[in-house]
């Protein structure tokens, strides 16, 4: 009898298939002489549309609003149907007699798999394998420890629920939306208290004004002190700081109180998901959504990282056993300090790394025990791996240690505080200086110091940017680490957020979307509260019916409020130029390709590009760039510098050779996982066709 293994993607199958002695390959699984391994391509099946379950819920109308199923079913979905006939085949099979599911170890995985053995009615025993890393050493110690998939229903029921919410919510406010006002406006339990606190900022700042004010510092032997006061934007005017420095005159300040302290800062805990897609935004502005997917090329195709898709910054204690051979796997990226590290025993400094108890369903992000192959890395890749490897060599290092001395000097009634500080020890800060010499202060000295009074202006805060909105999504627990960047995504797609270099701006639909939509799907608590029922599901605390009982009680009630709404919505999209096929106003429209021009009549399908695309092709006088240009004779190239232009010969784009970029884009379309198209893309995608 053989054992049935589903993988999440192609690429992860192979790897399995390797380990487990699979060799036989056919189009859509591998065979061995005990396990038959499979795929899944992402998601096989999502939850049906409104019209799979009523005719009259196909037609968006104000009147079917809400469509709240009495069961909530799934359906192959459209592309991926030839990949779930063949698994279905295979668990059919008289000699498969259990299945091993080996999809994501995640809430979403679980998902994948459970409704491909749902579809294929599976009624044979199911293990679950769980494993934080793709190295064949991890592959082979997860299948000797295969668990009974029931100790992860909880896990299941989580995921369903999710989903259900979000066809629930998403789908009937979007609609009521949509509707009402007649242009596609998005919405959803996330999306739309992510993008409030966007505009929340935005406010502050466009509120904010600045406002002078002025300091006095007193400067001795290079060293600088404060002028203490309780508000340090007490002084509006220069003049009354002149004459407070003017009474100081022929005074010495007094030092009144020395105090040392030492601090001790230990290295930080290795990052989860939100924080490294913080700290690379901060660093190289990569998006979110970037950031993820390189480390899970690192974790699938490289083999060197752990599982991406983590909240969790602690290891558990059974991995102290492994910290040696992961040390020893990074040595090229730092020879010296592994060496010295390996050499004194592979230490780990940081011993509260170790919590079993704050390890959810992965621990942190880490190297595994694979070396690099550092040739194979990317530019991108090298920096994301450099960036896990330092914080893990920084739990072998002992903490940073520094001296702080606090001076109190006096002069009348007039106090100045001066702070000087000495790196005792740099530990894990390998960089920091150590040999700075201090400034000696003895307690009752007189000194002279020079004064000097400094103009202030109070600065607005910054914009949010991808990382620090990932922090607020964080701190009011809005989606997971895995969703997030999927949800900022999804709000720039929509036309509701811009990217502006490396800061989020609010568009003018979205600026309208925040008047139009409900006031609780607005602010981040209600939707706070719905994440927190997600997690007591998956930890056995709440039945998932209840949940969704909540949240049609919910939906309805927001659909109810729009219904009733009176505020009014203005189409900023809408250009003041003409179709020239129908004489309707064109709507500017921003893809991926750029911004264009779309015809806004519903029957009328014009679009054009609002700006000519630039070629690579270079003009042969100029040497610019070349534009790309179409007219009634088909496309040509022109130059916008000597207006030199040449027509594009027919067939050049099937000889064009292959880039780098669209090799890499081609091998990721075959080897990973097709995202699952969300219901609510799909009924606005089959609402577009309907127009």
């Amino acid at each position: 009898m053989k054992q049935l293994v589903i993988a999440e993607k192609p690429s992860v199958a192979r790897d399995l298939a390797k380990v487990l002695g699979a060799t036989k390959k056919t189009k859509n699984y591998i065979e061995g002489d005990k396990y038959i391994v499979t795929w899944a391509l992402g998601h096989l099946l999502g939850l049906k549309m409104p019209e799979d379950y009523n005719k009259d819920w196909a037609e968006w109308n104000m009147n079917t609003l809400p469509m709240i199923p009495e069961r909530v079913g799934i359906k192959p979905l459209p592309k991926t149907r030839p990949q779930l006939k063949a698994i279905s085949q295979l668990a059919n099979r008289k000699d498969v007699s259990e299945a091993i599911i080996a999809t994501d170890a995640g809430r979403e995985g679980e998902l994948v798999a459970r409704w491909i053995l749902q579809f294929v009615k599976f009624k044979k025993p199911v293990k679950r394998l769980w494993i934080s890393s793709q190295t064949d050493k991890a592959i082979k110690q997860g299948f000797k420890q295969l668990r009974p998939s029931k100790e992860y229903d909880n896990l299941y029921y989580s995921a369903v629920a999710r989903a259900e919410a979000d066809w629930l919510v998403g789908l009937n406010v979007t609609r009521a939306l949509t509707v009402k006002y007649k242009d596609s406006l998005s919405a959803g339990r996330v999306q739309t208290p992510t993008l409030a606190m966007v505009r929340q900022q935005e406010e502050v700042i466009e509120k904010f004004r600045p406002e002078t004010y002025f300091t006095l510092d007193a400067e001795y032997d290079g060293v600088i002190g404060h002028l203490q006061l309780k508000n340090p934007r007490q002084y509006k005017e220069r003049q009354a700081l002149e004459d407070l420095v003017a009474s100081f005159d022929g005074k010495s300040l007094m030092v009144d109180e020395i105090q040392v302290k030492e601090k001790t800062e230990h290295a930080p805990l290795p990052y989860d998901l939100t924080e490294i897609q913080r700290e690379a935004n901060q660093r190289y502005q990569y998006s979110a959504k970037k950031t993820l997917s390189i480390i899970q090329r690192l974790y699938e195709t490289h083999k060197i990282v752990t599982y991406p898709r983590t909240d969790s910054k602690h290891l558990t204690t059974d991995m102290k056993s492994t910290m040696k051979e992961r040390l020893t796997a990074v040595t090229q990226m730092s020879p010296e300090l592994v060496k010295r590290l390996v050499k004194d025993g592979a230490v780990v400094k940081q011993q509260k790394v170790f919590q079993n108890a704050k390890v959810t369903d992965h621990h942190g992000l880490i190297p595994t025990e694979q070396s690099a192959r550092l040739e194979k890395l990317d530019n991108d890749e090298l920096k994301i791996y450099r960036m896990i490897v330092e914080r893990f060599l920084g739990l072998f290092l002992p903490p940073y240690k520094v001296s702080i001395e606090t001076i109190t000097a006096k002069v009348d009634q007039s106090a100045f505080v001066f702070k000087q500080q000495r790196v005792l020890e740099t530990g894990w800060k390998q960089s920091e200086e150590t040999a700075k010499q201090s400034v000696v202060f003895k307690k009752g000295a007189a000194i002279k110091a020079v004064y000097k009074i400094n103009k202030q202006l109070t600065t607005p805060p910054n914009p949010l940017s991808e990382g620090t909105l990932l922090g607020k999504m964080e701190k009011h627990n809005l989606g997971t680490p895995a969703t997030r960047a999927e949800i900022i995504e999804k709000l720039i797609s929509s036309d509701l957020i811009e990217r502006q270099t490396n800061r989020l701006v609010v568009t003018a639909k979205g600026k309208q979307l925040l008047q139009l939509v409900n006031p609780s799907l607005v602010t981040p608590e209600l939707t706070q509260q719905w994440e927190l029922s997600l997690e007591r599901i998956a930890n056995g605390d709440l039945k998932h019916q209840v949940f969704i009982k909540d949240i049609e009680k919910e939906t309805t009630r927001l659909v109810k409020e729009i219904k009733m709404s009176e505020e009014k919505y203005v189409d900023h999209s809408l250009t003041n130029k003409t179709c020239p096929d129908c004489g309707s106003q064109l709507k500017e429209k921003n893809t991926r390709d750029g911004k264009i021009y779309v015809c806004s009549s519903e029957t009328c399908h014009y679009k054009r590009r609002k700006d000519p695309k630039v070629s690579n092709k270079r003009c042969p006088q100029c040497k610019k760039k070349m534009m790309i240009l179409e007219n009634k004779n088909g496309s040509y190239f022109k130059c916008g510098g000597c207006q030199y232009t040449e027509k594009m010969q027919s067939g050049s784009k099937g000889k064009k050779k292959i880039s780098k970029h669209e090799e890499r884009k081609l091998i990721k379309k075959y080897n990973q996982a097709e995202e699952m198209e969300s219901p609510l893309a799909a009924a606005l995608k089959a609402a577009m066709k309907e127009d």
